[in-house]
């Protein structure tokens, strides 16, 4: 079989698992990198002594973060089980990275206010909801009409990390501009509509269960792409949400404009989040349940004052 083929059947048997196309992408990469590394074996003739020699040099030759190995780590063990029907042993012996403890990165609240100053539509209100609601990048651009009570003042983040659903605040300052930003959504997608488009990107088998989701308004990205494009799996030309890119590249410029220094980008506004709600006194297993950390001893980094609690919790975003 040739090489192409290859990571074209492995690429099937991750889009029937549902894997997401940037996890596609990221696992197919390291998969390459193997095969390239053991001289263009095929997967199948290898097994955990080319497993383990690879991870190893990919920590002692090529000095990759514990993060970065552990994906690679990730991509070998669904091959060898999903793909080749081949499970690794569940303990392999390789060099891991020296893992350095690190607090992050935190905005004081001047420092996120200058940086929000410097933004505009409709990066300002990303970065609005990335700190006062402390959701992650992703999170926020994968927001769907559905996902937003205003009536509630709560956000839904669905399939966030780990694939787990949670509810978080809806900031009042933002409601405003985000009402704005929803009655654009639904003038581009009845633009799209009578155009003969519509439809977007559904999750899992939704699209199949429920053949007119995919072109209602509920479902509809909160921040639509300026353009349609071709989604690169199926083919289909659909409307995407705005790339992570552009509003990483805003969050760069705004804190230049600032004349910040500290070295953060648009996550460092979620750590801010939990720190300063933190500060405030609320309890961290809320702060917990806010971020969708699975173990609190995650969200313990944050801690700076201990809880005093006795208040319903508040985003940061919002005057005092």
């Amino acid at each position: 079989m040739a090489p192409g083929d290859f990571i074209a059947q492995v690429r099937s048997v991750m889009r029937l698992r549902h894997l997401s196309y940037c996890t596609e992408q990221s696992y197919c990469s390291v998969i390459k990198q193997y095969i390239c590394y053991h001289d263009k074996r095929h997967p199948a003739e290898m097994g955990a002594e080319e497993v383990t020699a690879f991870l190893t040099h990919l920590a002692r030759d090529r000095h990759v973060s514990t993060s970065t190995q552990h994906v690679a780590l990730c991509a070998l063990l669904f091959l060898y089980r999903a793909v080749l029907e081949k499970p690794l042993p569940e303990t392999l012996n390789f060099l891991r990275p020296h893992r350095q403890k690190r607090l992050p990165v935190v905005f004081t609240r001047s420092e996120v206010s200058a940086i929000l100053a410097q933004l505009s539509y409709p990066y300002l209100l990303m970065a609005q909801l990335l700190y006062g609601a402390g959701l992650r990048l992703m999170e926020c651009l994968r927001l769907r009409i559905k996902d937003i009570d205003i009536p509630k003042q709560q956000i839904t983040v669905r399939q966030g990390k780990g694939g787990k659903d949670r509810v978080t605040m809806l900031p009042i300052l933002c409601v405003p501009a985000l009402q704005q930003q929803l009655a654009h959504s639904r003038r581009v997608h009845a633009q799209d509509l009578a155009e003969g488009y519509g439809a977007v990107e559904l999750p899992d088998a939704l699209a199949r269960k429920y053949p007119n989701a995919a072109t209602s308004l509920a479902c509809q990205y909160v921040f639509p792409a300026a353009q349609r494009s071709r989604d690169p799996r199926s083919g289909e030309i659909r409307r995407h949400h705005i790339l992570e890119d552009n509003l990483q590249r805003a969050m760069r410029v705004a804190i230049t404009q600032a004349g910040i220094t500290t070295h953060g980008g648009s996550h460092t506004l979620r750590h801010s989040f939990a720190t300063h709600l933190i500060e405030d006194g609320y309890d961290i297993r809320t702060v917990q349940e806010l971020l969708g950390h699975r173990d609190v001893r995650t969200t313990q980094i944050y801690v700076h004052v201990l809880n005093r609690g006795g208040r319903g919790v508040r985003s940061p975003l919002d005057p005092r």
